[in-house]
């Protein structure tokens, strides 16, 4: 942006210095003129008598007059006030650049990560003040930016490789049937159908990740109990397919947020928990409490253990549990549980994850109450929690 010329901060800081010591050394130089000189007579005057009083006696003491003092005290003045202005410049100049010195290192800082540059932090030195305290800020800032652009980048590398895939699967399909006449058209379209759905499912997954990520969406109130019965009774013949026992209790659970997303995110968590279970004869345990600080859903499964050190990555984007089991009707596209930590931070909550000693997982999410004042209109507030150690 094209700004007109001006002073820099440090030349108005030192003329800033320099005025004000120069009028401190007026007002004290006003004060001795004032409150000194008014006592001192106009002119000095000597008793009279005969002349040989006078001649035989030693002259009469000087005794200077209020010009005399004026003639003496001007000059001098002059020369203090001269000497205030030269150092309050030089030792304003001096004092302003070292005053300066940390916002010359922030905007150094500021300068690089505008470059691209985000590994570099400021690392400001001495005790905390104003300047150590943007430093500090400036310097979370810029790692949660690296976080968040390195982030981005692998989620659009992830997200361009599962779109590639379908696509490649499809043009693979099309080439095999172009140059094979006699391929049996109807596996070919059927095969075609489940790549097109694939694609079609990621695509609107990446959307309302995105959806969520903005925060930008309609809040009105909610009751979780009311969500979590209709998520349960959409998957219930996904349930009885997989003779998974799927049972919801609980009492009413009022949030302010979206409903379609609160929707989305019960009904990823219920068809998680039905997948990621035992091949058959499993449970699938869905709750929600209204506590006084925060609402709770809990939704909690059997199935295999679940390693600790796989908790941290199961809300990343496309990081599916390798040693989970699914069925490949409902493999997903690695995006079911990013989806619902986007959400949950979405509406200023917070998730957890904590695996079952016995096996599977037990998913906690608290949303605010149902006040419109304790949902943020933002995002970047909800947390999430692995813990590994905490019992069934």
């Amino acid at each position: 942006m094209d700004r007109r010329p001006g002073l820099s901060t440090r030349l108005k800081l030192t003329l800033s210095y320099a005025g004000f010591l120069m009028l401190a050394g007026a007002l004290l130089l006003a004060v001795v003129w004032v409150f000194l000189l008014r006592y001192v007579p106009p002119d000095t005057t000597f008793p009279t008598g005969p002349q040989d009083e006078w001649s035989s006696g030693p002259p009469p003491p000087f005794i200077p007059n209020r010009t005399d003092l004026q003639r003496a005290f001007l000059p001098r003045a002059t020369m203090a006030m001269a000497f205030l202005l030269v150092f309050g410049l030089v030792g304003g100049w001096l004092l302003a650049g070292r005053m300066l010195a940390p916002l010359t290192r922030i905007t150094e800082a500021a300068r690089m990560a505008a470059g691209g540059s985000l590994s570099h932090r400021i690392r400001l030195e001495g005790p905390r003040d104003e300047f150590r305290e943007l430093a500090d800020v400036f310097d979370t800032m810029l790692q949660q930016l690296e976080s968040h652009v390195s982030e981005q980048r692998r989620f659009a590398a992830n997200a361009s490789h599962e779109l590639r895939t379908p696509l490649a699967i499809s043009q693979t399909l099309l080439e095999v049937a172009r140059d094979d006449s006699t391929r049996d058209h109807g596996e070919l379209i059927e095969r075609l159908r489940a790549v097109n759905t694939r694609a079609i499912d990621l695509t609107e997954a990446l959307l309302l990740l995105s959806r969520a990520d903005r925060g930008g969406f309609a809040r009105a109130p909610v009751d979780l109990s009311l969500i979590a019965e209709e998520a349960a009774e959409t998957l219930l013949p996904l349930a009885e397919r997989r003779t998974i026992a799927l049972e919801v209790t609980g009492e009413p659970a009022r949030t302010v947020g979206s409903a379609a997303l609160l929707s989305r995110m019960v009904t990823n968590l219920v068809q998680n928990a039905i997948v990621h279970n035992l091949p058959a004869g499993g449970t699938v345990e869905v709750r929600t409490e209204t506590r006084p600080d925060a609402n709770v859903l809990r939704v909690e499964n059997t199935g295999h253990p679940v390693p600790a050190e796989l908790l941290p990555t199961l809300t990343e984007p496309f990081q599916r549990g390798t040693q989970r089991v699914r069925t490949g009707e409902h493999a997903g596209v690695g995006l079911g549980l990013a989806i619902v930590n986007s959400i949950v931070q979405a509406h200023a909550g917070t998730l957890e994850l904590t695996p079952r000693p016995a096996g599977g997982l037990r998913v906690t999410i608290r949303l605010p109450l149902g006040t419109h004042q304790q949902v943020p209109t933002h995002r970047g507030q909800g947390t999430v929690t692995w813990s590994p150690g905490r019992p069934s």
